[in-house]
């Protein structure tokens, strides 16, 4: 057993278990740290390191400046690990004292690339790289291995990442996130080497950002310009990007709601409330006002049009037909109108110092207009062409597939031990994979959170329900030799690097919920990944899933008798239509306490219920759709 083991893993005994029993390839070496993302390269040392309240942060004199800002992140994150005043000093390795930790520029090195980074422990920890972004993830490096104790082993690494854009989306649109919450989430990319932090500021449901122009379309909760500017600032000291979407041409009902005559009609008469009417020249006067004012506000490299779901049957919109062969020639067709839209968007985007994204799904079909390859397209759905042509018509690309990046509120949620297991970031929606000679055209993927039911999950669960997604996402994307092969395995090590150490104690899921974790059956399994114990798990990223067939169950033991005034159930897409709830003492002879023969799915919160029991299961008797009863979580609380 290494020293590493000895001194650093405290959950060695179910890695063991769970993971090194089913190795199917040669293993890292037994002690490298347990990081997320695994390292790159670890080499065993002699001996070793102990962090104290009389370490420093000695800045390398040549790089005293450049050094200054990543110098004091790291001191104020480790008071916020350990309640200690780190000093900060500089100085040359020749002025360090045992327990110090060295910052340092090194030369150019093409295998570190921009982020990479070069790491020896002895009696001090040394960071080197070639830039400040490279020693600021070394600097998360030890962090995490701080945070797991304050002795480690000596060594030396090297550690790069394979992917440039590794993060997250949040659509704030349909659902208001606080500013506190965002922040949050800044710093916990940051702890797992993710750099990319996309705001979906606008949709249907709202448009969530202060503006000087319109405040006739700015829901009542919102961020101000002034939480942007906070939000960029820390994202700069924790070296994320923020990018802004404000998704049009359609998504835009809460824009249009206040300017009705730019709302899309067509000749059957229907308004599509969402759908900007591209064939008027005030769209578009509507639309510059918004580059106009906050294209200055964001400092960030990218900003995001949205441009999906428009449209799906130009004929029944003779208006936008007419725009195109009077913009775009006589053999244009009516998609050469969005075509040009984007293009348009673009321009402005191109002005203002920024890089256009759009997402994948209408981004062909037009006759007289192609899309400018500059634009980077984001692939979330099987729809349009493939990766493979994009990357042919120029463009750069992510990978935005739903499965395995989409969490959905009240709905789907991304299959993240698949996502570890199998899944690649050139693994695409549709089963498409780049070939080798193209994968540098992908750059990266991120975890996609859509508040499609808004008031289905808190702020809260939704961070907690993303915490093992964007940990997965950050193996997969640093895309470094995995510590151990499942993610089974991986689940201890989540647990032993923990989080960012500012990040908000979570409540102990068994405080209250009398299901969690306790003995639990069910009348059949899908196949053996999604077995019943994933429904008591705590996890929203895990499910119980059975056979195709009525009826089915899910029955959890309390124990004990307990009383019972609430149920909360977490559908998966295949959810019941008809159900019941039923308590039982011997789990054979049953009281029903609740019925619906109409189950809508997503989160299904019962409250008000009568009765008590030592068993409580969830009787599923008719099926919504073709296939089986899901649950991420059925959760069993007292009145």
């Amino acid at each position: 057993m290494s020293t590493w083991q000895i001194l650093r893993n405290p959950h060695l005994t179910a890695i063991l278990l769970l993971g090194l029993a089913t190795l199917a390839a040669p293993p890292l070496p037994a002690a490298t740290p347990l990081t997320i993302p695994a390292l790159q390269q670890w080499t065993d040392g002699t001996g070793t390191y102990t962090f104290a309240n009389t370490t420093r942060i000695v800045r390398s004199t040549t790089d005293d400046a450049t050094l200054a800002a990543t110098s004091q992140t790291l001191a104020d994150d480790l008071k916020a690990l350990s309640a200690w005043d780190i000093a900060q000093a500089t100085g040359t390795p020749a002025d360090l004292h045992p327990g110090d930790i060295y910052l340092a520029r090194s030369a150019a090195d093409a295998a570190l690339g921009t982020e990479g980074y070069t790491l020896a422990i002895t009696d001090h920890i040394a960071i080197a790289a070639p830039t400040e972004a490279g020693i600021f993830y070394g600097t998360r490096t030890v962090l995490q291995l701080i945070h797991q104790n304050h002795t480690l082993p000596q060594g030396a690494a090297r550690d790069w990442p394979v992917y440039p854009q590794r993060g997250l989306m949040v659509d704030n649109g349909r659902k208001f996130f606080t500013p506190t919450w965002l922040q949050n989430q800044v710093r916990e990319l940051a702890y797992l080497k993710l750099n990319y932090f996309h705001l979906h500021l606008s949709d249907n449901e709202g448009f969530r950002i202060e503006c000087t122009k319109h405040p006739e379309f700015v829901s009542t909760d919102h961020l101000t310009k002034q939480d942007i500017k906070d939000l960029q600032a820390l994202a700069a000291k924790y070296h994320v990007t923020i990018v802004p979407e404000f998704d049009m041409p359609g998504h835009m009902q809460a824009i249009l709601a206040r300017h009705p005559d730019l709302q899309l009609a067509g000749t059957d008469g229907k308004v599509d409330r969402g759908y900007i009417d591209l064939g008027k020249d005030d769209s578009y006067a509507l639309m510059m006002d918004i580059f106009d004012e906050y294209l200055p506000l964001f400092t960030g490299p990218y900003w995001h049009i949205g441009a999906d779901e428009y449209v799906g049957d130009y004929a029944n919109y003779p208006q936008i037909l007419k725009y195109a062969q009077a913009h775009c020639g006589p053999a244009a067709n009516a998609k050469d109108t969005y075509l040009g839209f984007i293009n348009w968007a673009d321009g402005l985007i191109k002005a203002g110092g920024k890089t256009t994204r759009a997402w994948n799904d209408g981004i062909s079909g037009g006759k007289a207009v192609t899309v400018n390859p500059n634009v980077i397209l984001e692939f979330w759905t099987n729809a349009g062409l493939s990766p493979q042509q994009h990357v042919a018509n120029g463009h750069l690309i992510m990978n935005a597939s739903w499965n395995p990046t989409y969490y959905v509120l009240g709905g789907s949620k991304p299959r993240t031990a698949w996502g570890y297991d199998t899944w690649t970031p050139d693994l695409f929606e549709g089963n498409h994979k780049l070939p080798a000679d193209l994968q540098g055209k992908n750059l990266g993927g991120k975890i996609h959170v859509w508040c499609d039911n808004p008031g289905a999950e808190t702020e809260a669960i939704v961070a907690h329900g993303i915490g093992n997604p964007l940990r997965m996402l950050a193996q997969q994307i640093w895309a470094s030799p995995k510590l151990v092969p499942t993610f089974a395995a991986f689940r201890p090590i989540i647990t032993a690097v923990g989080h960012s150490p500012t990040w908000p104690a979570e409540p102990a899921p068994a405080a209250d919920n009398l299901a969690y974790n306790m003995p639990v059956t069910a009348s059949s399994i899908e196949t053996p990944d999604f077995p019943a114990a994933h429904a008591v798990d705590d996890d929203y990223g895990t499910r119980w899933s059975s056979a195709v067939s009525d009826p089915q169950w899910i029955q959890v033991d309390l124990g004990s008798e307990k009383p019972i005034g609430r149920v909360k159930l977490t559908w998966e897409v295949a959810h019941a239509k008809a159900y019941q709830i039923q308590t039982s003492n011997d789990a054979q002879t049953w009281t029903t306490i609740y019925a619906t023969t109409t189950g809508a799915g997503g989160t299904e919160n019962l409250t008000g219920l009568k009765g008590s029991g030592r068993y409580v299961r969830m009787l599923g008797t008719q099926r919504a759709n073709q296939w089986g009863y899901s649950l991420y979580e059925f959760e069993v609380y007292t009145p």
